[in-house]
């Protein structure tokens, strides 16, 4: 019952607000480990949220994890793993997540290990014309990718994503198209005025399942900043 009142009950990434503005927040977020999919939703029947079952059997919501445990870790070259997919308005909906790394190395036979899922779950539709990258933050005890276990699905990309910096807005309700846009357009206007430099496109990060109530959702869009 809290989920569909809004309470917010995985791990979410610690952060420091290093300024406090009209309507928004400076956030400055530690390095962290990141199981992504890139996706073209076309793909998946026109569901921008399409990638969110591919991560979510990575890392194990959804029934046996698409997975290995990694049993030892060996520092060779990075093997990369990326595919195609989808974009939108995806939320995560289970209490087990994962995030391969890119370099990650499994002894034969490893088992399925499920992960512990964490808030948010962040999309990204700006990276490529017409595609979206969809990311899960992993749990903080995976602090280098390799530590993280392998998907077992070559479209799941596990990376680790180093410190950034961001102008925060949030807002609840559905994160619909126009509303998310709205809401980034006047963050970056107060972000500019405030004197600000933009990195990059903005991010949408969604903390609650589907079934929470709408006015009790809990979103943000995000702007990398200097």
């Amino acid at each position: 019952m809290g989920m569909v009142l809004g309470k917010i009950t995985v791990e979410m990434p610690k952060h420091e607000v290093l300024h406090t503005g009209a309507g928004y927040e400076i956030r400055k977020y530690p390095p962290c480990v990141a199981a992504e999919f890139t996706y073209d939703p076309k793909e998946w029947k026109g569901d921008a949220d399409g990638g969110f079952t591919v991560l979510a059997n990575y890392i194990g919501a959804l029934g046996k994890p698409q997975n290995t445990k990694p049993e030892k870790i060996a520092m060779t070259a990075p093997v990369i793993t990326s595919g195609g997919g989808g974009d939108g308005d995806a939320e995560a909906s289970s209490e087990k997540i994962a995030m391969t790394a890119p370099v990650i190395t499994a002894t034969a036979g490893g088992e399925p290990e499920p992960v512990a899922m964490t808030a948010p779950v962040i999309t990204d539709d700006q990276q490529a014309p017409g595609k979206v990258t969809m990311q899960f933050l992993l749990p903080s005890k995976y602090t280098k990718a390799e530590e993280a276990p392998r998907p077992t699905d070559e479209r799941v990309v596990i990376r680790e994503v180093p410190e950034r910096k961001f102008g925060v807005v949030r807002f609840s309700g559905v994160a619909a198209d126009k509303t998310v846009r709205e809401k980034a357009e006047g963050l970056r206007a107060a972000l500019e005025k405030d004197g600000y430099t933009i990195k990059g496109p903005f991010v949408l990060a969604r903390y609650n399942p589907p079934f929470t109530l709408p006015p009790l959702r809990t979103n943000e869009v995000m702007i990398p900043v200097e």
